[in-house]
């Protein structure tokens, strides 16, 4: 059974920091690619960043250049470190998974999700 758990959410002022972390268990595909998502009240679920075993990594372009993913195989632990956080980055936010190469952070491409962890940015 594969499991995602996310944590490290919080309340943060604009302008700060918090990395999000996802450990994964059960999950054994060799070839694969996570992401992290959000989805804020009354909107859709976007992809903000994706990495795969391939060695490719795919980002929002509102986040570029502020947010980070990372992963610790080790831990099998996803990372997504979150700099110059802006009230616009207030979401939930959830990790996936999948099966297959190819960083993507279209959200139907992934089979396995977490429940997600809050992250509240104030002005």
């Amino acid at each position: 059974q594969v499991q995602l758990v996310e944590s490290g959410g919080g309340s943060v002022q604009a302008g700060g920091s918090l990395t999000l972390s996802c450990l994964t268990s059960g999950f054994t595909c060799a070839y694969n690619s996570m992401g992290w998502f959000r989805q804020a009240p009354g909107k859709e679920r976007e992809g903000i960043a994706s990495m795969s075993t391939d060695g490719t990594t795919d980002y929002l372009n509102s986040v570029k250049g502020r947010f980070t993913i990372a992963k610790d195989d080790a831990k099998n632990t996803l990372y997504l470190r979150m700099n110059s956080l802006k009230p616009e980055d207030t979401a939930m936010y959830y990790c996936a998974a999948r099966c297959g190469l190819g960083a993507t952070t279209v959200s139907n491409m992934y089979r396995y999700w977490g429940q997600g962890t809050q992250v509240t940015v104030s002005s």
